[in-house]
């Protein structure tokens, strides 16, 4: 490979990175790790590369030593598994010191697990990237035999997309009027559209989302697995979608899509099924009371960004105020079941901290009763369950339980903190 060419990618992706406004993301990374960035498409893994490297320049790091090329580039198009060593000559040439490689979209490149074991092996530092249809996480830690850390990169949650917009959140924000206002203006965007970074500002946000969807759907998922029933594929998701909220089994999917007249076996539904996870356009929460096959086989599932949901549904904000809440549980805690059983109904339920969730998007009427007639029973029926919370859409208070305090919280201000309940 051409050096010059090389060095004139590096120099350029530099010029990028020093323009680049990044805004802070609640992500941390070992510096004395290698890393390989992955997640849903859009997400902003490039962009949170463009942070490290801004955050290494800062600390000292001559851009010289920052080694940074996208492998779409179209200047790359002839780049083979034998020019991988131009690359560590090429920084070399550049700088006595030590490296720092980033690699964009590597797996465009046939052998690249070699080369990024082989750097890791000898000690570079290096940050890898790519897309979902090629280098999902599973078949990453086979690949390169536990060499790299993997980091899962979600769309922004509610306090990135406040820090993305200029917005405060700080708590004298949240009690003046004029904060909490523009705050729920704003959540009300992020509730419907999502947390795409791109999306900010555009006028067309359900529109871009589509375009997200699309992608995943066609690419990350069809073309990666030689589907060719696009249409029944496509009907799935829209089912999914459907019945989020509720346990959805593999026969319970195949037979509402036999009614329809999509013919496609069990066996294709739960590929399908997994394929979709891969790809990190869904994901699942299991039963607690469930025997380990049905964990497996009789979950709820739910999208991995509420713009991605809201293209399938219509007036159905109950269903989009659970999706959210499940992200945010499933993005910050290991293990997040549901509880069901003949006598107990709950959301959302953390082991790890003892707390219940019930999502409600009001307690008006009839639904005061049942959220609370479902938290008493949970207290009944799970020993490990400590304390309970109520999501709801707008509405607050404080409930007393037999001395214990339920929260009840409205989800804009639940998606700020940094607690489960």
């Amino acid at each position: 490979m051409n050096h010059d060419i090389l060095k004139e990618i590096i120099f350029d992706q530099h010029e990028i990175i020093r323009k680049f406004k990044i805004v802070e993301r609640e992500y941390s990374f070992d510096i004395k790790a290698d890393y390989v960035l992955v997640g849903l498409r859009r997400a902003g893994k490039s962009t949170m590369l463009y942070k490290i490297v801004q955050d290494l320049v800062a600390t000292g790091v001559d851009w010289n030593q920052i080694i940074y090329i996208n492998f779409e580039d179209e200047r790359l198009s002839d780049f083979k598994t034998s020019d991988f060593n131009d690359i560590i000559a090429v920084q070399s040439e550049l700088s006595d010191k030590e490296g720092w490689f980033f690699l964009d979209e590597l797996q465009n490149i046939d052998g690249w697990e070699r080369f990024a074991r082989r750097m890791a092996d000898a000690k570079h530092h290096v940050f890898i990237t790519g897309s979902n249809a090629k280098m999902l996480s599973s078949e990453i830690e086979k690949k390169l035999g536990g060499r790299y850390l993997t980091q899962y990169i979600t769309p922004y949650n509610f306090r990135e997309f406040l820090t993305a917009n200029n917005v405060d959140f700080s708590s004298a924000s949240i009690s003046s009027t004029r904060g909490k206002g523009i705050i729920r203006r704003l959540f009300s965007d992020y509730f419907y559209y999502g947390g795409f970074p791109e999306s900010i500002g555009l006028t067309d946000k359900r529109g871009y989302v589509a375009s997200i969807y699309q992608k995943v759907l066609l690419g990350d998922i069809a073309g990666r697995h030689g589907i060719r029933n696009i249409s029944g594929l496509r009907i799935m998701m829209k089912k999914i979608a459907e019945a989020v909220k509720d346990p959805l089994s593999y026969s319970k999917i195949h037979n509402i899509l036999k009614t329809i007249g999509i013919d496609i076996s069990k066996d294709t539904v739960i590929d399908y099924m997994r394929y979709a996870q891969e790809s990190y356009l869904i994901f699942a929460i299991r039963n607690y009371f469930s025997k380990i096959v049905d964990r497996e086989t009789i979950p709820k599932y739910y999208y991995n960004d509420n713009g991605l949901l809201n293209l399938f549904l219509t007036d159905e904000d109950s269903r989009l105020l659970e999706n959210i809440v499940a992200i945010k549980l499933h993005n910050r805690y290991e293990d997040v079941y549901y509880l069901k059983s003949s006598d107990t109904d709950i959301d959302f339920f953390i082991p790890e901290t003892g707390t219940a969730i019930q999502v409600a998007y009001s307690l008006k009427g009839t639904a005061y009763e049942r959220e609370i007639k479902a938290i008493k029973n949970g207290f009944k029926s799970v020993k490990e369950m400590k304390k309970a919370a109520i999501i709801t859409y707008e509405e607050e208070k404080t409930i007393d339980l037999d001395g214990v305090s339920i929260n009840v919280i409205p989800v804009w201000k639940w998606l700020l903190t940094n607690l489960a309940d």
